[in-house]
């Protein structure tokens, strides 16, 4: 069974080990508790949008850099290619016309 958590966890400690830092300035200049922060990046526990978006900031990097770094790990677990960089055309044909990505 795939665990988004898990893989969220992974990403983040992945994103901070490349900047160099530790939990412990992450998780401050998160203001985010250390054991916390710690339970999130072991996939123990799940992590709030408002958490997610505020140890993205404290590592610099875009929020959607991370959920996409996620998405693409997920891929590769459920045996997918690859994360599809386009919207498959039967998804855009039920999206309404004021919300057309083309």
């Amino acid at each position: 069974m795939i665990l988004v958590r898990q893989e969220i966890g992974d990403v983040l400690r992945d994103f901070r080990l490349q900047k160099g830092r530790t939990l412990r300035q992450v998780a401050s200049k998160a203001s985010v508790a250390l054991g916390y922060l710690s339970e999130v990046e072991r996939g123990q526990k799940e992590a709030s949008s408002e958490i997610l978006a505020s140890v993205a900031d404290a590592l610099d990097v875009p929020i959607s850099t991370i959920m996409r770094e996620v998405g693409d790990r997920i891929s590769v677990l459920e045996g997918l290619s690859g994360f599809p960089d386009v919207v498959p055309d039967e998804l855009v044909a039920s999206v309404e016309p004021e919300f057309s990505l083309r």
